[in-house]
């Protein structure tokens, strides 16, 4: 008796159709959300940048009139300053504290769990909170830091009140907050690295190191350019820290350009202005995601 498979019919021009339809209907109410609250804003904001806007309702058109007066901004040019800084020391301490805890965790150990919720409570925590208490920490008198220096004999650093201190004192505030959600990223991006070739690279002789920068480095940087263009995005975006833990201080030294942007619109109510700040903010942004993309390769990504 013989027997003979049936070939699977291919689906009509009408049922893929169909489908397309119902996967739109089931996008369609976020796709509205997005654009209504994320690209409508941006758009506005854009053209914003180009006119004087009060809060009558009337509005002048003045060209690139903000952007010049922005660039020749002495203040503008500090805020720039500070928040590059900033971005330089908390990307790449976030970023290599993620990794080395993935590392960590990336094991079948009993309770392991555990410790993998414990580095990503800080991620959830209110941030105004986290600011709070490590405005404790920091505390010139009296302060967690300072009192640990003191029972070790050494003289208390003014953390939040140094101009030279201020900024890395912030950065490693922020890497400690956001260490848990990059990661998360980068375990999961471990997880999916083949074990066959690790066990390989290990009967071959290689070490520790040798298996994490030859095999294991290459495989994740997808996963780790994500994470590098993710912490750049959120540390050229600071404002909350610095608001609740230095306001700006001392003399500027933590007023970053969101901070600017803030002062201008909602105290001097300069809302063209504060929008060109955000339009300078965004292609800084991109450009340096940009450089980042080139520096990690163009097919590794």
């Amino acid at each position: 008796m013989s027997s003979y498979a049936t070939p699977t019919s291919r689906p009509s021009l009408w049922q893929r159709s169909e489908r397309h339809r119902v996967g739109f209907a089931f996008i369609l109410p976020v796709l509205v959300l997005f654009l209504l609250f994320r690209i409508w804003p941006a758009i506005n904001g854009f053209l914003l940048s180009f006119q004087d806007y009060k809060l009558s309702g009337d509005s002048t058109f003045v060209g690139l009139q903000h952007f010049r007066d922005l660039f020749d901004d002495k203040i503008f040019w500090g805020a720039l300053k500070v928040t590059a800084l900033y971005a330089a020391i908390s990307v790449p301490l976030t970023t290599i504290a993620a990794v080395s805890l993935a590392l960590l965790i990336n094991r079948a150990i009993r309770g392991i769990n555990i410790y993998r919720a414990i580095y990503f409570l800080p991620y959830v925590t209110s941030l105004v909170m986290i600011s709070v208490i490590w405005s404790w920490v920091y505390r010139a008198d009296g302060g967690l830091l300072n009192s640990i220096l003191e029972g070790l004999g050494l003289d208390s650093v003014r953390w939040l009140q140094d101009k030279d201190l201020v900024i890395p004192s912030l950065a490693v505030m922020s890497a400690w907050k956001g260490v848990g959600y990059s990661m998360m990223i980068l375990l999961a991006g471990l997880k999916a690295i083949p074990e066959t070739l690790t066990e390989a690279s290990r009967v071959d002789g290689a070490g520790s190191w040798q298996t994490f920068w030859r095999i294991t480095l290459p495989l994740l940087k997808p996963v780790l350019f994500f994470v590098v263009v993710i912490e750049t995005i959120g540390s050229f975006q600071v404002f909350d820290t610095m608001y609740v833990m230095t306001n700006g201080g001392p003399v500027r030294a933590s007023y970053s350009l969101v901070y600017m942007l803030y002062d201008e619109s909602f105290k001097f109510q300069n809302f063209g202005y504060a929008a060109s700040i955000g339009v300078v903010l965004f292609f800084i942004t991109f450009m340096v995601m940009m450089l980042q993309r080139l520096m990690f390769g163009k097919n590794d990504s």
